[in-house]
């Protein structure tokens, strides 16, 4: 039997961004309400997911020609809303998945941080995770009264000292701290619950935390680490980790890489779930999969000014003002999301101009490329893991609707199934539990 493996949906925080597509209803009208987020997540656990990971940043964008306009316009990831929120509707519309919600430690004190994700913990009865992000915009840093972000190194040595703050904070109670002694009168042990008296270079904290225990002990945690200091930061602390290396052999690399590092101090790499982003093009045919391909590539290139703009978000770097039809300049660099940058670097070698390359990006499969029936995506799935060496993989959709949903989870996934390469059920109660079921 081939041994199997985990499953996760990237889910972009704002379901408007793809309002004008087919197949999503009047989301630009019903935004504010997260029934298709629901319904989703529904789905997804009726699949047998291991989690919802929900991706979020918290302003506007305005890198694309110093102007808004093109993101409001557009909806490019605005409005969106607080993910914290819409994580306890989707753990109330479910019972078994997990959902792992992104907050930034510019934006979050640890004390309050730690307290909002233990309380989804609680609530989830242990499906929480937090997707742990140092933050990639001086713009964003601006909206909490900050002049910009520390350097992209700075920001993970702070992150390491904000990760030992919010650990002793869900540390601070002791497991059997609550008794709820009827008889004797006692609720909590008040010896079992300590202050951590937490005082770094950055960050500190009195403590105890106040929201009581997390059911699972400690949030599963969530990273993204692409460049060197980041794996090496994902290695330490992630639990589950979204990676996007392109194609098989920078996947394996990649995740050798981090199990590496993560022995190197002291922890057993099979605790660390890599889960690679994929976007399949799944059709009811070869030759639909095939139109479908070169519809989104299609789709790449009438879009791309749109596309770049949400590009020069993330990497904080204006291509509204670099001619498309020029090679990329090898010299661009970013204190934001290094790994994309550098995708589209590497996808532009040889002299390919800025158009040809981002279109390419656009078009692209993520972490490996995947077209076809759903039982040609599932043995692609296969192929690709058994090569890698584990451990999942991480849906990212883009134009999220209820029909891309569904050909995931009453097409991909029974495809999955039927080759024994995904769970068709729920071992355990809790999130981690379940991660490390395999």
């Amino acid at each position: 039997m081939p041994h199997p493996f985990h499953l996760g949906w990237f889910l972009q925080g704002s379901s408007v961004q793809a309002w004008g597509e087919p197949w999503t209803g009047n989301i630009g009208q019903e935004w504010m309400q997260p029934d298709l987020f629901v319904d989703m997540a529904r789905a997804l656990e009726r699949a047998c997911f291991d989690y919802i990971l929900l991706e979020d940043s918290s302003y506007v964008g305005e890198a694309y020609g110093g102007s808004r306009e093109i993101y409001l316009k557009n909806g490019l990831s605005v409005p969106r809303q607080d993910p914290s929120v819409v994580a306890t509707l989707l753990f109330a519309a479910t019972k078994r998945i997990g959902v792992c919600t992104t907050l930034a430690t510019f934006t979050h004190h640890p004390y309050l941080l730690a307290r909002i994700i233990a309380s989804l913990d609680q609530v989830s009865a242990g499906r929480a995770g937090w997707n742990m992000v140092t933050g990639s915009s001086d713009m964003a840093a601006r909206n909490y009264g900050l002049d910009g972000l520390p350097e992209h190194d700075l920001r993970y040595d702070m992150a390491d000292e904000y990760m030992a703050c919010v650990n002793a904070l869900w540390d601070s109670w002791e497991p059997g701290a609550i008794v709820a002694d009827r008889e004797g009168g006692v609720l909590v042990d008040h010896t079992k619950v300590h202050a951590v008296d937490f005082k770094g270079k950055w960050y500190a904290s009195r403590g105890p935390l106040n929201s009581g225990p997390c059911v699972q002990g400690r949030p599963v945690i969530a990273q993204a680490g692409g460049s060197p200091r980041g794996r090496q930061f994902a290695a330490t602390h992630g639990e589950t980790i979204v990676a996007n290396p392109k194609g098989i052999a920078s996947m394996k690399a990649y995740r050798e890489d981090v199990r590496a590092r993560a022995a190197a101090v002291g922890r057993d790499p099979d605790g660390i779930k890599v889960l690679f982003l994929v976007n399949p093009i799944i059709g009811e045919s070869a030759e639909h999969a095939e139109m479908r391909r070169l519809e989104r590539i299609a789709n790449a290139d009438r879009k791309i000014v749109q596309r770049l703009a949400h590009f020069s978000k993330v990497t904080n770097i204006d291509f509204g003002s670099m001619d498309l039809d020029k090679p990329i300049d090898e010299n661009l660099r970013t204190n934001g999301h290094q790994q994309n940058l550098d995708t589209l670097k590497r996808l532009g070698a040889g002299g390919k101009t800025l158009r040809q390359a981002f279109t390419d990006y656009s078009g692209t499969g993520l972490s490996v490329d995947l077209c076809g029936t759903v039982d040609t995506i599932a043995g692609q799935m296969a192929e690709a893991m058994q090569e890698v060496g584990g451990d999942g993989f991480l849906l990212s959709m883009g134009d999220v609707s209820r029909r891309v949903v569904a050909e995931v989870a009453d097409g991909l996934v029974p495809a999955l199934q039927a080759r024994g390469l995904v769970r068709r059920g729920y071992d355990h109660a809790t999130l981690r539990e379940n991660l490390l079921a395999f």
